[in-house]
């Protein structure tokens, strides 16, 4: 496959692929909640939290595209 069609292709889970989609996202939401807990509001924080929800997008996209 090659890389656009693999980039706009769904793909539906499988295996273990669930589980770890579940663990990532947890571990963003904890590490989000101690940045909103920790830090002032500002746009930094919200900078932050928004950096938090790329990274597991993309870690995600990682399991989806390549297992």
């Amino acid at each position: 496959m090659d890389d656009l069609t693999k980039r706009f292709t769904y793909s539906a889970p499988k295996g273990d692929q669930i589980t770890r989609y579940e663990e990532i996202r947890e571990m963003g939401r904890n590490f989000a909640e101690m940045v909103q807990s920790e830090c002032p509001a500002s746009r930094e924080q919200s900078l932050s939290l928004t950096k938090i929800e790329e990274a597991v997008m993309w870690a995600n996209a990682s399991i989806a595209r390549n297992g």
